[in-house]
């Protein structure tokens, strides 16, 4: 990202911030040093206009070196010509001082002896600088950051590389290298029962192997997907593999980046990261055979998140032919929908937490280590259970229930509006958003229905009955009892769980053509069961289409009519 100091906000951080004579080296060997760092994808501030200047460094320049990792310094004849580079030298030097900043110093077709006693071109600066600045502390600042910089390990002979090409290349490499060793390794406390599922992605990876795969990381919102691939991409890009592929990209949020700024252009973008260029564009969904000549060559790593429907096309031409990539190349696909892999696609489905870990991500959220008394853990038990697994929804329930009070905690719990946390709440909808009008009335109904609703029976508005056998010993059930019922859709008889079923009979008859439903599941297995409920449903269906229904439990069931 190359930018000028006029457009710099106090909120920006680069990885590099580039000291040089513009007149010098500008158009020639900075412009070369600029690509390469580009290629690298390494964000860069270089003052890119010729700007009017005054006697001050302006504090736009000032906290662009600040704010930078690494200062590249290129000493060429008249650096020290200019006051300007020179005050940018004595505020660098005091950053390496204060904050640890790293300084790489470049001399280009000069001699560090005459950067550090100021001979030859850098002498005869001086003498202009002595006779125009009276202040002597100044030019002894300049004079003293000359000597500092020259003794500081850079690239100090130019002429020592074959060409300006190979001194560049040189000094891309270890300005990334640089970056890769400063760089914080991340923070993965949050990703409790995660560390499984991340190593079985890298051996579905299989990283030693020479062929190009894809692996496709699917699940529902807020199950962790972005996490896990975010995890294998640092590792898999991490020192250990530095030298494992020439080009490699994150394209995050790819369903939201579609539909903002369009498909092709994503696409577009993820390809110009791989190959280490700036601002490419194909704009069509064909692929120039020089674009794809390159690719061939690359071995790369490209990781696509949160793909959806509207990126089909732009997928099937990114990544729908293997050969595509040069050998060893890897992309990671994470969706909701199974639909966008690929046959070519190795799938691996990411599952909610088990019930230990979604307690402990639960309480690390909402607990201190001093406040976690036994009724609290008992009632994160209760939460954790409601989240299903679901890391997102243990996270934000988590946050929302921290200092909180028993009271509220009990409040909270009995409130099913609980999934209407908005972050919650935004995450699963994009999931409904993305059904089609008829699955969506298939969501609904499961939803309303299986939420455990009591509702009384009789009039054309109920659409499903649920009828707990542990309440009742005996009952009778014929066609009179749904005349009104014209919606009903589904019929399910349930024992809860807590119940014990060794000691529990009961029986349910049915009058006329019900009769033709009957099964009795006292002598049956599981699978049994199944097939038995199978047989059930296609009788019923015959006299009530679209009825369903549902037997949970087993248990004695009989007809005497």
């Amino acid at each position: 990202m190359a930018s000028s100091s006029t457009n710099l906000n106090a909120q920006s951080k680069f990885d590099v911030f580039l000291s040089f004579h513009g007149e010098d080296t500008r158009t020639s060997f900075t412009s070369h040093v600029v690509e390469a760092l580009r290629r690298k994808q390494i964000q860069f501030f270089i003052d890119d206009k010729e700007l009017q200047r005054g006697e001050e460094i302006s504090p736009a320049l000032l906290n662009a070196i600040e704010t930078s990792d690494i200062s590249i310094v290129i000493f060429s004849k008249n650096y020290a010509s200019s006051t300007w580079c020179l005050d940018e030298l004595v505020r660098i030097l005091d950053c390496k001082k204060r904050n640890g900043q790293i300084v790489v110093p470049v001399f280009y077709k000069v001699d560090p002896s005459d950067v550090r006693k100021q001979m030859g071109s850098f002498g005869e600066a001086f003498v202009h600088h002595e006779r125009n600045f009276p202040c002597e502390v100044r030019v002894q600042k300049w004079r003293d950051s000359l000597i500092q910089a020259s003794n500081i390990s850079g690239f100090h002979d130019s002429r020592s590389f074959r060409n300006d090409a190979e001194l560049v290349e040189k000094i891309a490499e270890d300005i990334s290298k640089k970056l890769e060793d400063m760089a914080d390794p991340p923070n993965f406390d949050g990703f409790v029962g995660f560390n499984s599922q991340i190593e079985r992605i890298k051996s579905l990876l299989c990283l030693e192997l020479d062929d190009v795969r894809i692996v496709g990381i699917w699940g529902m919102g807020g199950i962790g997907k972005t996490a896990i691939a975010e995890a294998v991409f640092h590792q898999i890009s991490s020192r250990e593999y530095s030298n494992h592929f020439d080009g490699k990209c994150f394209m995050r949020n790819v369903r939201e980046e579609s539909r903002k700024m369009g498909a092709l252009y994503v696409r577009d973008e993820a390809i110009s990261r791989v190959l280490g260029e700036s601002n490419l564009k194909i704009g069509t969904l064909t692929i120039n055979s020089y674009i794809w000549k390159r690719l061939r060559r690359s071995k790369v790593l490209i990781v696509l998140d949160d793909v959806d429907d509207n990126f089909i096309q732009e997928l099937e031409s990114l990544v729908g032919q293997l050969n595509l990539y040069g050998p060893g190349s890897r992309i990671i696909i994470t969706t909701r929908n199974r639909g966008v892999l690929g046959v070519n696609s190795i799938v691996y489905e990411v599952k909610g937490l088990e019930h230990d870990k979604a307690c402990e991500l639960f309480c690390r959220k909402a607990l201190s280590r001093k406040n976690r008394s036994d009724d609290l853990l008992e009632l994160s038990k209760k939460v954790a259970c409601y989240a299903d697994g679901n890391p997102l929804a243990l996270e934000v329930l988590g946050s929302s229930l921290r200092q909180k009070s028993k009271e509220q905690w009990y409040n909270k719990l009995h409130d099913l509006t609980l999934i209407s946390e908005p972050r919650i709440y935004k995450v699963l909808k994009i999931s409904y958003d993305e059904l089609s009008p008829k699955h969506r009335k298939i969501f609904l109904d499961i939803a309303c229905f299986f939420k455990g609703e009591q509702v009384d029976n009789g009039t054309d508005a109920i659409e499903g009955i649920f009828l707990d056998l542990s309440k009742t010993k005996e009952i009778r059930l014929g066609f009179e009892a749904f005349e009104n019922m014209s919606n009903l859709k589904w019929l399910k008889f349930y024992i809860p769980e807590h119940c014990d079923l060794s000691t529990m009979s009961f029986r349910i008859m049915f009058d006329g053509m019900l009769s033709e439903a009957f099964w009795d599941t006292s002598h049956l297995n599981s699978r049994a069961i199944r097939e038995s409920r199978s047989i059930m449903n296609q009788r019923v269906s015959n006299k009530f289409p679209g009825w369903l229904v549902e037997q949970e439990h087993s248990g004695h069931l009989g007809d005497e009519d």
